[in-house]
């Protein structure tokens, strides 16, 4: 036989959620949550899923493929900083969906920059199946291009044309208002973080629109850069403007300007209250245990990898925007105000 003769094997179409749920006798629905959540599925029926999947070799052949034809089964998250305990949580939720479906992690640190986050995307976009963004800092113009070469999925911002999962901390910074303003605070600073952040513009319009209705003086202080070592100028900040009371853009912003505070003679919360937000690991180690915007981080990093999974099984499939409910984490960094005997 020549080799203008030989047949040509043609590919086999990749399994699907669908064959993985015929084999293994369940709903899609329920092969999804297994694969996704497998907390709110009955371990035994999340071990019959996991074997119908290797059965029908789901995951393995689900990946995008390489020039050479051959899958990659990796997912790439982009992350501004591998310092910070939010992205901690929000990385181990990714990697317990990953590993459960059959995948991968690529870790890249891109340094709250958005040249080192364009120069990753452009390198990670070529080996992985597809790349979630968290925090991401780059235009919508340079998303929408990488966007051209493998599936993303954003975290903590939205972008249309894009699948996306953010945290509602509008809400919960509201919320912190409402509390302040309870303990009878009057003068309260927004403590921001970067101007390309997109969750920043989420917490201010949230706080100015609240405060509009509300008996409060707000004034938006920085920006700032989301680490402790911006602290002290925050800190030093809000002292200038003669607040009572502070809402940070992040818990690492917050302590930060809690020591110096403490090095400036300022007691928290009976001179300032303090009011953090993501609710990170430590800031309820802190002196005083910091006050703070709670949300679910390992579930926002399940939910993101479960988009972009689904965009990575059906490119065609509609966008999907999720947003996760955050609270008021109340602790010791906030306190009544009292004003001076002599006001």
């Amino acid at each position: 036989m020549t080799p203008q003769s030989a047949a040509v094997e043609e590919p086999q179409p990749r399994p699907t959620i669908r064959d993985v749920a015929e084999r293994a006798g369940v709903a899609p629905s329920t092969v999804s949550r297994a694969l996704s959540d497998p907390d709110r599925v009955h371990p035994a029926t999340r071990r019959r899923v996991l074997e119908a999947a290797r059965e029908v070799d789901y995951g393995t052949n689900g990946g995008r493929r390489t020039k050479a034809g051959r899958a990659t089964h990796s997912v790439a998250l982009l992350i501004p900083d591998i310092a910070n305990p939010f992205y901690a949580e929000l990385t181990r939720g990714t990697q317990l969906q990953l590993t459960a479906s059959g995948f991968t992690q690529i870790l890249a640190d891109t340094q709250e920059s958005s040249a080192v986050e364009e120069q990753a995307l452009q390198r990670v976009s070529k080996i992985a199946d597809g790349v979630l963004l968290a925090a991401s800092r780059v235009s919508n113009k340079q998303l929408r291009a990488a966007a051209q070469a493998c599936p993303i999925v954003l975290i903590n911002r939205v972008l249309e044309g894009f699948s996306s999962v953010w945290l509602d901390t509008g809400v919960g910074v509201e919320q912190a208002l409402d509390h302040l303003i309870s303990l009878g605070h009057r003068d309260v600073a927004y403590l921001s973080g970067p101007r390309s952040s997109w969750s920043d513009g989420l917490r201010w319009r949230a706080l100015r629109v609240a405060a509009k209705r509300k008996p409060v003086r707000l004034v938006k202080l920085g920006p700032f850069a989301p680490m402790i070592a911006a602290g002290p100028a925050a800190a030093d900040a809000a002292v200038g403007a003669g607040v009572t009371a502070c809402i940070a853009f992040n818990d690492l912003l917050a302590i930060g300007a809690m020591r110096r505070l403490k090095e400036r003679g300022v007691h928290v919360p009976g001179e300032l209250s303090l009011v953090g937000c993501d609710n990170v690991f430590g800031s309820d180690f802190c002196s005083p245990p910091l006050t703070t915007v709670a949300g679910d981080l390992q579930r926002l990093g399940r939910t993101a990898v479960q988009l972009l999974l689904a965009k990575v099984e059906d490119p065609n499939r509609t966008d999907e925007v999720v947003a996760l409910p955050t609270h008021l984490q109340i602790r010791r960094s906030t306190s009544a105000f009292e004003p001076p005997a002599d006001a």
